[in-house]
């Protein structure tokens, strides 16, 4: 199956993304992996993107789809994989399109949570500087505040995790992001999942769309 995950910033794409790589036995590729492994391997591609890297500029589309469909050709995804944030606008995924031929996607998942429970889970989060354990002020606390039960670091909130840099985030999203949900609703390989629910509740939800592909 060639699967592709939506859903804003910290609608727990990745977790996700984890759980069906090892049902499908596929993998899951993130465009940010793909850049650095090219960066580092010096490959033609990843010379090209180190450029725009180094001019702190975006890596222009055509590489981006490029450097994917080099990926998805590899021998581990004969039998699929899971495309994890990308494409990101409608110009990516047309021309990822384009790219793939006629290999087409099979479904779209689209983990959907709102505005209100995104910066509420992000923003409450905060992680030991010493041993990197992740805690939520509201779902999962430290025993003691600020410190971390595990080794007793200092915790800090990630400028990713401060509630302006969210809502921008957001607002990037919702502008170029989301208008792929209905790209992907009109060519009917859109499936919505209520990302609001337990990690387990939408694990089975993702379950369930899965198992309706394979008894196909």
């Amino acid at each position: 199956m060639r699967i592709i995950l939506l859903g804003p910033p910290g609608a727990g794409k990745g977790t996700q993304a984890k759980f069906i790589a090892q049902k499908l036995a596929i993998p899951q590729i993130s465009t940010g992996d793909i850049l650095r492994e090219n960066v580092k391997n010096n490959t033609e591609l990843g010379k090209k993107a180190k450029e725009f890297i180094n001019k702190g500029t975006l890596v222009p589309d055509t590489i981006m789809i490029e450097l994917v469909k080099n990926r998805v050709k590899e021998e581990d995804c004969k039998n699929g994989y899971i495309l994890d944030g990308f494409p990101r606008t409608i110009a990516q995924a047309e021309g990822l399109e384009k790219a793939l031929g006629e290999e087409k996607i099979d479904a779209v998942l689209f983990v959907n949570v709102s505005d209100v429970v995104i910066i509420e889970r992000l923003s409450l989060r905060r992680i030991c500087k010493n041993c990197g354990a992740i805690y939520h002020l509201k779902y999962n606390p430290p025993q003691k505040d600020g410190e971390c039960d595990k080794c007793g670091g200092e915790l800090y909130q990630r400028d990713d995790d401060k509630e302006e840099t969210i809502k921008n985030r957001l607002k990037v999203y919702r502008e170029q992001t989301e208008p792929l949900v209905d790209y992907y609703r009109k060519k009917d390989i859109l499936f919505e999942i209520d990302g609001e629910k337990s990690v387990e509740e939408v694990n089975k939800e993702i379950s369930e769309i899965l198992n309706k592909f394979l008894q196909n």
